[in-house]
């Protein structure tokens, strides 16, 4: 464990380094050009004198004062302030001069960092270094021993950036083996967008959170470090459970599935689009707010308001619900989704309001937005889900119902929830009517009969097959689904025993369910 770390202070930062890094450790920052490296060591140095009252001192080889400060001001850093109180120095020089210093225990830079007490130290950067020695045939190598032995007799915590190409990874640099901390920047273009990552590489003296993070450059913030969601640690080993029912929101379902979900469950709602998925994860919010429960839905695929619009038109006030601050709408477009950061922003809303029951819909975005991480990402937002023992719906629109085993090829999540919901439709006579099933509740004896339902005032509601009747104006039967085989499949067949018992026996055809008007708008 550090004892008394030098923290960042840079959002995210310092929960990848677990709280920090060792105080008067030599940092380097490496990295493309345009990966943030001179923005990072800025953060650093502002982030210590405004927030930890522990003065800095900036070493510019190539941009002026000028610069770093209309840079600075951008992420809204006020050097110019901080250096008028001597909490920040900007000291402008070339390779030849600051080596010559680091010769001498007691030279000029050894008082400028002095006289404002000065706690960190930022260097921007090694590369003008290299290339001092290369123009004057002298070995780099023992320039880097020079600058390290200096640094140490400082008593700073140092940060040094140094420009890597992107296509080149310099791994023999002999400046990676000296430092004690390694930090490495990069910039590629995903889908023709621009994505940045940060790995600590490594870190004498301490643990660390490995891999790559997301990272951002965001105005008005500066430099934003998003931790990986497949890193989020349990919140306890021992994963709460609970015996407590919360009801989908249709008592018909609720009965199919053994009393409703268990509390703390993930149920995936699959089916085609137009199946009624939102309209049933809608129905499960609104339903749990009445029970006292605060909700949250993440919406992928529509605006809110074109959601809260139609919900309205089957009588859910979902405005309502927000402005009494019971349920909360959470938007990402998909074109800029990154899964970093969208866990960040879920998870801390979730934490923030205490929120116990959610619908992500759609989780097949997150297939679209990064099919390598799409699987990780889901069983992570699993982890956390169950870690705080809130109830989830994952909707998901799939092509194929029956490919629920699989859901797709990338996004393999049907085994990792306890419930799966089959939504469909079923082509009888020149007519579609929905079918729905629930193959699977874990620890519940569920009834696995697939039954009709319609979305209607109120949401989805299941047709009482036993208490139904036929249509009069209808030219074919329309008969129960009792009467036919091979729903699932959508292809159904009215060669069943029901109807040949009625055939042979010249018995009259089972009653058909009353089935709503057609209506139109």
């Amino acid at each position: 464990m550090k004892k008394n770390p030098v923290r960042t202070g840079i959002p995210g930062l310092d929960e990848v380094l677990l709280g920090g890094v060792q105080r008067n450790n030599n940092i380097l920052v490496e990295g493309a050009p345009g990966a943030g490296k001179t923005t990072l060591g800025l953060a650093f140095i502002h982030a210590g004198a405004a927030l930890y009252d522990e003065p800095g001192v900036i070493v510019s080889f190539e941009l002026d004062p000028e610069k770093l400060l209309r840079d600075a001001k951008g992420f809204n850093w006020d050097l110019q302030r901080l250096i008028d109180e001597r909490k920040v120095k900007i000291i402008q020089t070339s390779p030849a001069v600051l080596l010559n210093e680091f010769r001498s225990a007691d030279g000029a830079f050894t008082a400028e960092l002095a006289s404002i007490g000065a706690r960190r130290l930022m260097i921007d950067g090694l590369t003008p270094l290299r290339l001092y020695a290369e123009a004057n045939d002298k070995p780099f190598r023992e320039d880097v021993h020079l600058l390290v032995e200096g640094l140490a007799r400082l008593g700073v915590t140092t940060l040094v950036t140094a420009e890597r190409a992107e296509t080149k990874f310099e791994a023999h640099a002999h400046e990676r083996f000296v430092f004690d901390t390694i930090i490495s920047l990069t910039r590629n273009e995903v889908r023709r967008r621009v994505h940045r990552t940060l790995a600590v590489v490594k870190s004498r003296g301490q643990d660390f959170i490995s891999g790559n993070h997301s990272m951002r450059i965001e105005a008005g913030t500066g430099i934003h470090v998003y931790r990986r969601a497949q890193s989020r640690p349990k919140v306890d080993e021992d994963q709460p459970t609970s015996t407590e029912r919360v009801s989908v929101g249709c008592a018909a379902l609720d009965v199919m599935m053994a009393g409703g979900l268990y509390e703390g469950s993930i149920t995936m709602v699959t089916g085609i689009s137009g199946t009624g998925k939102t309209v049933l994860g809608v129905q499960f919010l609104t339903t749990a707010v009445q029970a006292g429960r605060r909700a949250l839905l993440v919406t992928l695929d529509e605006h809110p308001r074109q959601l809260i619009r139609n919900a309205a038109s089957l009588g859910f006030d979902l405005e309502g619900l927000v402005r009494q601050g019971s349920l909360f709408i959470h938007y990402e477009s998909p074109l800029e989704l990154e899964l970093d950061v969208h866990f960040d922003r879920v998870t801390k809303l979730v934490e923030k309001e205490g929120i116990d029951c959610i619908v992500f819909d759609s989780v097949a975005v997150y297939e679209m937005a990064s099919p390598d991480q799409a699987s990780d990402f889901l069983y992570a937002l699993a982890d956390f889900v169950k870690g705080r023992l809130a109830t989830a719906f994952f909707n998901y629109e799939s092509p194929e119902l029956l490919g629920v085993s699989q859901i797709s090829q990338e996004l393999k999540g049907s085994h990792l929830v306890d419930n799966i919901i089959l939504l469909s439709y079923v082509e009888i006579s020149t007519r579609l009517r929905r079918a729905i099933a629930v193959p699977k509740v874990r620890g519940s004896k569920n009834i696995q009969t697939t039954r009709e339902y319609v979305i209607g005032a109120g949401g989805i509601s299941l047709l009482d097959e036993s208490a139904a009747e036929g249509e009069e104006a209808a030219p074919v039967p329309q008969l129960p689904f009792s009467s036919y085989y091979g729903l699932l499949a959508r292809s159904p067949s009215r060669k069943s025993p029901v109807i040949e018992d009625a055939v042979a026996h010249g018995k009259a055809l089972p009653d058909s369910p009353e089935l709503p008007p057609e209506t139109t708008k």
